[in-house]
C-alpha cells in the first residue's frame, strides 16, 4: 500500500495552504455550486444545439447522452487510479501528486477543494468540447451533456461523501466505497460516482 498523504491526522480535519500567493490560494478554493451550476448550464446548451442543429434523431442522441454518462465514470475510474495515484518516485511526481491528490487524502473534509476553481472547470469543459468536435463531430452535442452530467454526479457523490454523515438511501453504498478507499485502502475502490469500473476491473475492497 503506497503512501498517498502525508500527514497522520486521526480527525482529517482543517485545510492546507497549497500557495504562498494569497490570490492563488483563494481561487484555489471553489463551493461545490458553482462548478455543478457551470456544467450543467453547458450541458442545456450543448443539448439544445443538439437537437435545434443537427439531424441526429433524439432518441439516438439520448443514447449518446447515457453513453457519455458511463464513459465519465470510466474516465473517473482511470484518472483516479493511474494519475492522483501515481507511483511518487521522483521529487517531481511527489510534489505533482500531492497537490492534485495527496493534500485531499490529508484533508478529506475541507470542502473547498472537492472540486476545481470555475475557471479551470471551464477551461476543462472548453477542451473536452474541441477533443469530442473532432472525434466525433455533430454527435459531441449529445456526448459533452452526458459527460458533463457525470462530471456533476461524481462532484455531488464526493461532496456529500465528505461533508454528511452516511445517508438513509441508496447513496451510502457510495458512501461507505469511497470511505474506505480513504480510511482503509487507498489501493482500492477508485470509483467514486459508480463502483462499476472497481468490481470490472478487479479493485473493489477486500472483504474480510
Amino acid at each position: 500500500m503506497k503512501k498517498i498523504g502525508r500527514l497522520d491526522r486521526p480527525d482529517n480535519y482543517g485545510s492546507a495552504q497549497i500557495f504562498s500567493n494569497p490570490v492563488l490560494e483563494r481561487i484555489s478554493r471553489t463551493h461545490i455550486s458553482i462548478p455543478i451550476t457551470l456544467f450543467l448550464a453547458i450541458s442545456s446548451v450543448s443539448l439544445f444545439y443538439g437537437v435545434t442543429a443537427t439531424s441526429i434523431h433524439f432518441g439516438f442522441g439520448l443514447a449518446v447522452v447515457v453513453l457519455g454518462i458511463v464513459a465519465f465514470t470510466f474516465v473517473e475510474y482511470m484518472m483516479h487510479k493511474h494519475f492522483f495515484h501515481m507511483e511518487p518516485d521522483t521529487p517531481i511526481k511527489d510534489k505533482l501528486q500531492y497537490g492534485i491528490h495527496g493534500v485531499h487524502h490529508d484533508y478529506p473534509r475541507d470542502k473547498d477543494r472537492l472540486a476545481m476553481p470555475p475557471f479551470v472547470s471551464a477551461a476543462y469543459a472548453a477542451i473536452l468540447y474541441l477533443v469530442f468536435t473532432l472525434v466525433m463531430g455533430d454527435f459531441a452535442l449529445y456526448f459533452l451533456p452526458g459527460f458533463l452530467v457525470g462530471y456533476s454526479g461524481y462532484l455531488g457523490v464526493h461532496y456529500v461523501v465528505h461533508v454528511y454523515n452516511p445517508p438513509k438511501n441508496f447513496l451510502k453504498v457510495l458512501w461507505v466505497h469511497h470511505a474506505i478507499h480513504h480510511y482503509k485502502d487507498p489501493d482500492s475502490a477508485f470509483g467514486v460516482s459508480s463502483p462499476l469500473w472497481d468490481y470490472l476491473l478487479g479493485t473493489l475492497p477486500k472483504k474480510e
